[in-house]
């Protein structure tokens, strides 16, 4: 018998721990065949959804799958994102959050040209100012098309506190 990964239980808890402070959860997805997520919001195959309450409809998140309903320019569509797909959750207020390793299972032959046409982007250094462009947001604004902001680590280095 195999064990039970903790991914999933971690992204239900930083959700809870997001809607009980009073923030506002985001996942950042990379989306591949096994993704259903609105592609015209997918940018170098990863996409960032509102996992709020008030941006979702029916959301479930399982150990192997999170589905939901959202709204896209006021268009209601389905969301089926593996549990293995989730690259982080985070409060958008704040940035907090957890971000997991993630196998990118894109066939070579795509991924090749992926990389020709969307070479990777240059990665700012954690004390930029300014905030690298996210994908998408669903239960804002319609006419809102400010992308939510990356989350940071108050301009220093990661490190691991010991809680007991």
């Amino acid at each position: 018998m195999s064990e039970t990964s903790t991914k999933p239980y971690l992204i239900r808890a930083i959700y809870e721990w997001c809607t009980d402070n009073g923030f506002t959860p985001y996942i950042a997805v990379f989306v591949d065949a096994n993704t259903s997520v609105p592609r015209e919001f997918v940018k170098n195959n990863e996409i960032v959804l509102n996992v709020s309450f008030d941006a979702t409809s029916g959301l479930d998140m399982g150990n192997e799958w999170i589905a939901f309903s959202a709204r896209f320019g006021g268009v209601s569509r389905k969301i089926d994102v593996p549990v293995e797909n989730v690259l982080a959750i985070y409060a958008r207020e704040n940035g907090q959050g957890m971000a997991f390793p993630v196998e990118r299972s894109i066939p070579e032959t795509q991924a090749a040209t992926e990389r020709e046409n969307n070479p990777p982007p240059k990665l700012a250094s954690v004390d930029a100012d300014a905030p690298t462009a996210v994908t998408a947001e669903e239960g804002g604004s319609d006419d809102d098309p400010t992308p939510p902001p990356v989350p940071r680590i108050g301009g220093k280095k990661p490190s691991l506190k010991v809680v007991k």
